[in-house]
């Protein structure tokens, strides 16, 4: 696996998304935020490293969100068209 700087690691065994600081022969210097903001840094071997797939699933989670609105208000539209129908057939 080839790091340069700015790349986004993460740990074999789970963890936060590290950000590649500095790369170094058998070793690689990450920093990350904690959970309260705190930044920390700390060189780790590359053997414990792989590379951090980048989840858009966010960006995807909001565009369906938008659009289920959408569905939905269409489908209010179409149920108001339906009953103004069914009143102007009683009438």
């Amino acid at each position: 696996m080839e790091l340069k700087p700015g790349d986004v690691v993460i740990l074999k065994s789970g963890g936060h998304p590290l950000t590649v600081a500095e790369v170094n022969d058998d070793t690689v210097e990450c920093l990350w935020m904690g959970g309260e903001g705190d930044l920390f840094r700390e060189t780790l071997p590359k053997t414990v490293l792989e590379s951090a797939e980048i989840d858009d699933a966010e960006d995807e989670d909001e565009d369906e969100d938008e659009d289920e609105d959408e569905d939905e208000d269409e489908s209010e539209d179409d149920e108001d068209d339906d009953h103004k129908k069914k009143r102007k057939k009683v009438a």
